[in-house]
């Protein structure tokens, strides 16, 4: 997920009925379906790719057309070529280079898509990774949650080796570590909040920190208004 801080009114109420914008014909591979959508990035034109993962494509949806996406990255059935995903899970859209950045899960990679219509296939910008959520700061530094390791971990562009920013001391539950840790959130200070799924809890990292807060959850998997049962996708508003 970028992350952008988006301001909502205290006395803002949300409509209790959801309107579909992309899929909603049933599972399957045509590009009006999805199959298995899992992580979603929404541009300022409220343009939504969807990383698709078990069609292994990313899919993008324009604002208003909500009959038919358009396959952006991949579609070339699963596999690790440079034109292949395997369960993508996240994306978002780099505008810098115009161009996705994808976290290819199951292939253990993180992968940019130039966006330029014509694009046949991918460069690896960070190999050999457990990923599963991504974010970019306002400063263009790329987080990427390992999921396997349990560690959140900070790349400048042309870097493959990153900085540990969160967690990165064996799957726990200890304030300084983390249990497949999944999406991610930054905000303007650098501050990392980490959907700590296996201890189902949120968590955030200020920048610098050698242990996480808990913000949200931590007193076990399940439905009380203190409890998580295993947090997926995150996002922070400035209230």
């Amino acid at each position: 997920m970028f992350s952008l801080l988006v301001k909502i009114r205290p006395n803002a109420k949300w409509s209790q009925n959801g309107v579909t914008i992309a899929g909603g014909h049933g599972q399957g591979g045509a590009t009006n379906q999805l199959n298995s959508p899992i992580g979603l990035f929404v541009d300022d034109d409220q343009t939504v790719v969807i990383a698709d993962c078990w069609n292994h494509r990313i899919m993008q949806w324009k604002n208003g057309n909500t009959t038919n996406g358009r396959v952006v990255a991949g579609g070339n059935g699963k596999g690790n070529g440079l034109n292949q995903f395997y369960c993508p899970t996240d994306v978002l859209i780099d505008k810098e280079t115009d161009s996705l950045i994808i976290c290819d899960q199951g292939n253990g990679r993180v992968v940019r898509w130039s966006r330029r219509r014509g694009t046949t296939q991918g460069e690896v910008l960070i190999d050999t990774i457990g990923c599963f959520g991504l974010a970019m700061d306002e400063q263009r530094y790329l987080y990427v949650s390992d999921y396997k390791n349990g560690g959140v971990r900070r790349y400048k562009f042309g870097d493959n080796s990153g900085t540990l920013v969160a967690g990165g001391n064996g799957a726990g539950a200890g304030l300084n570590q983390l249990q497949y840790p999944r999406y991610l959130f930054v905000d303007r200070d650098r501050s990392v909040y980490v959907s700590d799924y296996a201890n189902s809890r949120v968590m955030k990292w200020n920048k610098g920190a050698t242990e996480g807060i808990v913000v949200a959850g931590g007193q076990g998997a399940g439905s009380a208004l203190t409890q998580l049962n295993l947090p997926d996708g995150i996002f922070i508003d400035t209230l």
